[in-house]
């Protein structure tokens, strides 16, 4: 296969499996009013659906790089596909909740090991002279996904019928995995060592249980009882596999990256910063159908303004990061993001369109900057060769505050709907749960107060470090 060929068709194929996964995550936001009526829920429990496919990846994602490394990266990057697409059809044809969110499962279990396979395709396939190009060509569904998803799955749901979202997978998922029999070599590790069952079984089942009890509480399909137990067993499981991480060589999760500061700062910060961005997409459009009673696809449009501000905040990031430095720039920074998400909650009946989309876009400016902030602080200080360690780390724990971030807002959402007694839910429900996650991003300061001055400051500047 030539070089330029390669250096195009293969970013090209991970791209697919990309936007596929953008799009579906922010298609399914758009639709969740519709969808709760048809399923016979309000749309406050719909937050599961979101949640279990959170839970997915975060379970899996830990392992993808041991299973492509023993069954061969093609064949792992081609069968996630197809799980994706397997629980897209299933999300189509649920007629229950209990089978929406299983099938939602089904789809994180596809887009954990899918994306990051994608991406060890890539660095095994290309040279390193190529890296940089091929990542630009993954930027552009990573940056349209925001843009189509929102009205498209509207329009769908509006016009059509919200089922439908879910077939925009298959051309994709099939065009990919025919691309993929035909341009990736299926590398495999002949010995790529053991995998840590334990530690996948007791950190899998801690996360698993705790983010799903924590979902349930104020469902009907479960008792409080029987929530507050799975987040009581949940939580005293991931306690048991942070004591068994300290003591073995190479646990699935080597917890022990968390003692270096930026590390600490971009992920444990960092997700408290993305517990309040994580609500954002699960609350604004349930803001803006069932609060101002707009359609479904007139909300999409609304909501992918954001995307924008987000587009446009990156071609400044550079900038700005050399200009302040990463400490002062992230701590300024989750002032401005926390206030840009807690001001949606007062979006009110008769408010003028344009107004709102100023609002909306200037929510996705601030956090596009923290995002990116933290992204590169990460790996500040982490040796080459634990990269891919420390990664595994970083994309669990940003993955489950995402959904963390989800989960509180429908509990806060829910205890404001029935404090203020309404018989529906109305506009003035929203407020308090927007106020509670802009505190999260807030939240983060603390934590970022504690890096040195001049954290980051080699990649601020653009200085290569030594490995």
């Amino acid at each position: 296969m030539p070089l330029a060929l390669g250096t195009f068709i293969v970013p090209l194929i991970v791209a697919c499996a990309m936007f596929m996964e953008n799009v579906d995550g922010t298609v399914i936001v758009t639709s969740l009013p519709a969808l709760a009526r048809d399923l016979g829920h309000d749309p406050i429990t719909l937050k599961l659906a979101v949640t279990s496919y959170v839970i997915g990846l975060g379970v899996f994602i830990p392992i993808c790089g041991w299973v492509a490394d023993r069954f061969g990266s093609r064949n792992v990057f081609r069968s996630a596909i197809g799980i994706f697409m397997a629980g897209s059809l299933l999300c189509a044809a649920s007629r229950s909740l209990e089978m929406f969110v299983a099938a939602r499962f089904v789809q994180g279990i596809g887009g954990a090991m899918m994306v990051p396979v994608g991406r060890i395709i890539i660095f095994r396939s290309l040279p390193k002279s190529d890296f940089i190009r091929a990542v630009n060509y993954l930027t552009v569904p990573a940056l349209l996904g925001p843009v189509v998803g929102p009205p498209l799955g509207g329009f769908i749901t509006t016009y059509l019928h919200w089922r439908l979202i879910f077939f925009i997978n298959i051309p994709i998922g099939v065009f990919g995995i025919w691309l993929a029999q035909r341009h990736i070599a299926n590398i495999r590790e002949a010995h790529p060592g053991r995998l840590d069952w334990p530690g996948f079984i007791l950190s899998a089942g801690g996360a698993s249980l705790f983010m799903l009890g924590l979902s349930l509480v104020g469902s009907a399909l479960a008792s409080f009882a029987t929530a507050v137990t799975m987040c009581i067993v949940g939580a005293v499981l991931l306690a048991l596999y942070w004591f068994y991480a300290q003591r073995i060589e190479r646990p699935v999760l080597d917890l022990r990256f968390l003692r270096i500061p930026s590390f600490n700062a971009s992920v444990l910060g960092g997700s408290l910063f993305r517990i309040g961005l994580g609500a954002v997409p699960f609350l604004l459009p349930l803001t803006l159908q069932e609060g101002l009673g707009m359609t479904a696809f007139v909300a999409g449009s609304i909501t992918c303004v954001s995307a924008f501000g987000s587009i446009f905040m990156k071609t400044a990031v550079s900038r700005v990061l050399r200009q302040f430095g990463f400490r002062r720039t992230l701590i300024v920074n989750a002032v401005l993001a926390g206030a840009s998400i807690a001001v949606c909650g007062f979006f009110f009946p008769g408010m003028p369109h344009w107004l709102i989309w100023l609002i909306v876009l200037l929510g996705g400016l601030f956090p596009s900057l923290q995002f990116t902030g933290l992204n590169s602080l990460a790996y500040a200080d982490i040796p080459t060769q634990d990269i891919g360690r420390a990664t595994s780390v970083a994309s669990v724990i940003q993955q489950l505050s995402l959904g963390l971030g989800v989960t509180i807002a429908g509990i806060v959402l829910q205890i404001s709907h029935t404090l203020q007694g309404h018989p529906t839910i109305v506009w003035s429900d929203f407020w308090p749960a927007f106020l509670v996650v802009g505190l999260f991003s807030v939240a983060s300061i603390p934590v970022t107060m504690r890096m040195p001055a001049n954290a980051g400051d080699e990649i601020a500047r653009g200085r290569r470090r030594e490995a």
